[in-house]
Order: structure tokens, then C-alpha cells, then sequence
């Protein structure tokens, strides 16, 4: 495949709800792509946002796969998927776009260096040359590290770095076969990449960047600084383990200059209520009528209080699913074979809730309740954090602050297995996210695993036991396959990498989980 993509934008009309900002339509992005100085920064930031979560969050990759195998999902017609059948175009698909994404914030980046393009493309509500580089870099560093965490080894870019393994967004049109990073050397570059985009946006913090192009902080450096600084803490806390003097240095500097304190500095992409801008999961179950995603057994259980240390309702239950016809939570049991698994109708079982399932739903890249999380674990387990993580994501669904505080009060003592637990219930409808810290710390304990009893169904004929059995590997995938073009276009590069990671199927541990 391809990677260095000349840079064409779409040319669709981009109709996004601001939330409380206001309500309003985004001129059509025009690009010729033999004038690319003659577009306009924002038009650029705003179809590259778009394109980077519309990538994340689509049907296939993430409902078909990163949701399913953090089982927060479940398959009630085919359920290939869920038992980890993964079709190669899912992969191929999630990573040509995050390279369009990734392409397009390169071109920001360049139009604010270029001598002659550096004045025209500060003009306007667009802000400052150095801004504009800064939070194009926080948001490469985030389609980076979600690619490097799907594949391992990728070919990778740095602003300012010449690492001669950094290649993949070289100007050269005629460069099919850049080079694959090992992992190891991408997460210490995008630890650097953000530190460096946090002290820029710090410096400026008091003006504004993109104007209402921003979708997610319109424009706000400030925001864009302390999201930066949370990402470095999450980027830095998962190589933890492969590298502790690096991940301590960025994680007691990310804190100390400031990350998320609050869900008002959440990082959310917000969708439109209208056609064609509507949310991903909208799109997949709404507007193609599709009923056969439904919330897992595994999740509706836990939140029941029936599976893990926690034995209360959780009242994120409510929000997350919706009752069946009998006004019950009921989950979908995971991974049945085929022959079981339309037994349960739509109405039989729990769909996904209405504010996750609405049009104009917000996609989280990043919230308070994480970056909590993540200080609790940075501090030997703290309570204190715990249960304000706990009490951060309940607020961010809805539920009453009173409410929120009381249940977070109740809950047993904060340890691995009660903050990674709430952490996971957290990190719903962000799959990646939730797959990347199954596969990095095992919780939470109570997923599916091969041969466990997945369902037991009583009728007059007797009792028939349903077991998890996969058709592919031996647990939750570890990585997905590289496109099947990188295997014939970048032959060389592409065996290097398997080389150094090990073989292209979905067992292959990660560089910073080996």
C-alpha cells in the first residue's frame, strides 16, 4: 500500500454540532491538489480531526473489533469477530485512513514552515505559526500511538527529528516503501513530540488556535496543552514497565506542568444530529437498522455487580445499555458458536444506550477520569484518585454529582484490581483504548477466556453449555496483521519488521506488552 499520499482532501460539506457553542455549518473544504497552499489551515484541521475519529470509531474497526475484543460488545447473528475471525480489510482500510489523517496534518505543519506559505496561513482566526505546528503534533502523536498500538512496528514520522528510520511522510511522491520504526523507537519520539507541543501550547496558552474549526477545543491552547501532557502520561505509563527511568521522567513532568483535572478538559469530538455527519455507532445501527451489535454479558453482568469486586449496581448500567421487552438488563453472551447465535432477538437482550447510541454523540480521545486512573497507579494505587475517577466518569454519563459521590464512597479500597477494573467500565465506547490496557496490565479478571462456560440455555429438551472457543489464536488478539499491500509494495521493510517483532498474525506480542 501506498503511504506517502498526496494530499487530497475531501471535498464534502462538513456539518458539525458545536455543543453550547452554537449551531452552524462549515463552508465545503475545496482543495486542488496542485495548489495545497491555497487551503486554508482550518479547512485542513477540521477534515483531519474528522478523518482521525471517523477512523477509530468506524463500524468495522472498532465495533467489529477493538469494542468486541475489550467485550464490550457481543455478536447476536454472526459472530466470527467475536471469536477473533478478523477479515484483513478491517486493517487495511483503518490504516490507509489514518495515513490520509496523518498526511493532511503534515500538511499544517508544512504550510506553517514554508517561507512562503507561513504568513497566509497564520491569517485569519487560524492563530499563530507556532500554535498551528503544536497541536498538529499532539494530534499526530495520537494517530501514531493508536497505529503503533494496532500493528507494533509502522512506518513513522517526527517533526524535526532525522532519524533515518523516520520516513513515512516524506515529500518524495515516488517513495512507496518507507521503513518501519521498531515500537520502542516511536514511543520515546512521541513522548518527546508531546513534551515539546505541550511547552509551546503552555507559553501561548491564553490564545486561541483554529477558531471553531477546532472541534474538539475551539481553539483553546490551553486545553490543547494539558491534553497533551495526559497523553504523554498514558503513552508513558504503558512502556512503564520496558523502560521505568524514561516513563517516571514524563509522567512527574506531564503532572507537574498540567494534565486533565477536571471532564471539562476532556478531549471530545463531537458529532452532528444531521445527515451526513452523524456518530459512527449511529450510522452502524440506526441509520443501516442494523440489530445484531448488543451490549456483552460481560459487561452488562459486572456492572450488575455479579462478576468482579464489586457488588453493587453500577449506575452507568442505565446509561450504557437499554432494558429488553421485560424492562431487564440482559447481555448478549459473548462469542457464540454461529448455530447459537441468533437465538436471542433484539428485544431479548440489552442494545446499546440511547446517549451512546444518539447522532450527535461525542467521542471521547481522552478524559479526567483516565488521567485519574493513571495518577492512582503512578502512586502505588492512591485511593484518593481512584475515587475520583470513579466519580469523574459517572458525571461525564450523566449521572447526578451527589450520586456519583455516594457510589464512588461506597466502593472497597482502591488496588490493581478495583482501579483497572472502574477504569475499564470508564473507558466505554473507546475500544482501543480499553483493548490496549487489557492487553498491558490482564484486568479486568472476569473476561471471556477460551473454553469458559459462556452461556447455559434451559428448554424442555434439556440444558445445552455453550463454551468460548476462538477460531483464531488463544485469547484477546495482540495486535491485528499489517495490509496486504505492505507484503508485495514494501516487501523489504515489511519483512524487517516481522524480523524484529515476530510474525504478522494476531498472537505476536508488542513491543512494550512482551
Amino acid at each position: 500500500m501506498k503511504i506517502i499520499i498526496k494530499n487530497i482532501l475531501f471535498t464534502a460539506a462538513v456539518v458539525l454540532a458545536l455543543g453550547a457553542c452554537s449551531d452552524r455549518e462549515f463552508e465545503k473544504i475545496n482543495t486542488d491538489p496542485n495548489r495545497p497552499a491555497n487551503v486554508p489551515t482550518p479547512s485542513i484541521i477540521l477534515a483531519a480531526q474528522k478523518q482521525l475519529v471517523d477512523n477509530i470509531r468506524n463500524e468495522n474497526f472498532s465495533l467489529r473489533g477493538t469494542q468486541l475484543f475489550a467485550q464490550y460488545y457481543s455478536q447476536n447473528i454472526y459472530t466470527d469477530q467475536s471469536r477473533y475471525d478478523i477479515p484483513r480489510s478491517y486493517a487495511d482500510a483503518y490504516w490507509a485512513d489514518a495515513y490520509k489523517a496523518l498526511n493532511n496534518l503534515n500538511k499544517v505543519i508544512k504550510l506553517n514552515t514554508d517561507e512562503d506559505t507561513k504568513a497566509i496561513a497564520s491569517a485569519g482566526t487560524a492563530g499563530m505559526n507556532a500554535n498551528q505546528i503544536a497541536i498538529s503534533r499532539v494530534l499526530k502523536a495520537f494517530t501514531f500511538h493508536s497505529l503503533t498500538d494496532v500493528f507494533g512496528d509502522i512506518p513513522y514520522e517526527s517533526y524535526g527529528n532525522s532519524d533515518p528510520d523516520f520516513e513515512a511522510l516524506q515529500q518524495d511522491p515516488d517513495n512507496y516503501t518507507p521503513k518501519y520504526a521498531s515500537q520502542q523507537k516511536i514511543y520515546e519520539d512521541l513522548l518527546n513530540e508531546l513534551r515539546q507541543a505541550a511547552d509551546t501550547l503552555w507559553k501561548y496558552k491564553g490564545l486561541n488556535t483554529f477558531g471553531n474549526s477546532d472541534i474538539i477545543y475551539k481553539g483553546n491552547n490551553e486545553l490543547w496543552a494539558r491534553f497533551a501532557n495526559s497523553l504523554r502520561l498514558r503513552l508513558a505509563t504503558r512502556i512503564r514497565t520496558k523502560n521505568p527511568d524514561l516513563a517516571i521522567q514524563h509522567i512527574e513532568a506531564a503532572i507537574e506542568q498540567g494534565v486533565f483535572t477536571s471532564n471539562a478538559h476532556n478531549a471530545v469530538f463531537r458529532y452532528a444530529a444531521n445527515a451526513p455527519n452523524e456518530a459512527p455507532l449511529y450510522r452502524a445501527t440506526v441509520t443501516a437498522n442494523r440489530k445484531d451489535f448488543a451490549i456483552s454479558h460481560v459487561l452488562v453482568n459486572a456492572l450488575k455487580g455479579e462478576l468482579g469486586p464489586f457488588h453493587s449496581e453500577d449506575p452507568r448500567l442505565g446509561v450504557y445499555a437499554l432494558p429488553n421487552k421485560d424492562d431487564q438488563y440482559v447481555g448478549q453472551p459473548y462469542g457464540l458458536p454461529l448455530e447459537a447465535a441468533g437465538i436471542n432477538g433484539p428485544t431479548d437482550i440489552s442494545l446499546p444506550g440511547t446517549v451512546v447510541n444518539a447522532a450527535d454523540f461525542g467521542e471521547t480521545l481522552q478524559e479526567y477520569a483516565e488521567v485519574a486512573f493513571l495518577i492512582a497507579e503512578h502512586n502505588n494505587w492512591r485511593d484518593a484518585e481512584y475515587r475520583s475517577g470513579v466519580q469523574a466518569s459517572l458525571e461525564k454519563w450523566g449521572i447526578a454529582t451527589a450520586d456519583a459521590e455516594a457510589y464512588a464512597a461506597s466502593l472497597p479500597p482502591a488496588s490493581r484490581e478495583t482501579v483497572l477494573t472502574q477504569k475499564y467500565f470508564a473507558l466505554f465506547t473507546q475500544g482501543l483504548e480499553a483493548w490496549s490496557e487489557i492487553r498491558r496490565t490482564g484486568y479486568p479478571t472476569f473476561l471471556v477466556k477460551p473454553n469458559d462456560i459462556i452461556w447455559q440455555r434451559t428448554t424442555s429438551n434439556g440444558t445445552t453449555t455453550y463454551r468460548f472457543d476462538p477460531i483464531f489464536g488463544d485469547g484477546i488478539p495482540q495486535r491485528l496483521f499489517y495490509p496486504a499491500k505492505e507484503q508485495s509494495v514494501n516487501q523489504s521493510n515489511y519483512q524487517d519488521a516481522l524480523a524484529n517483532q515476530g510474525d504478522d498474525v494476531i498472537t505476536t506480542k508488542l513491543w512494550w506488552n512482551k
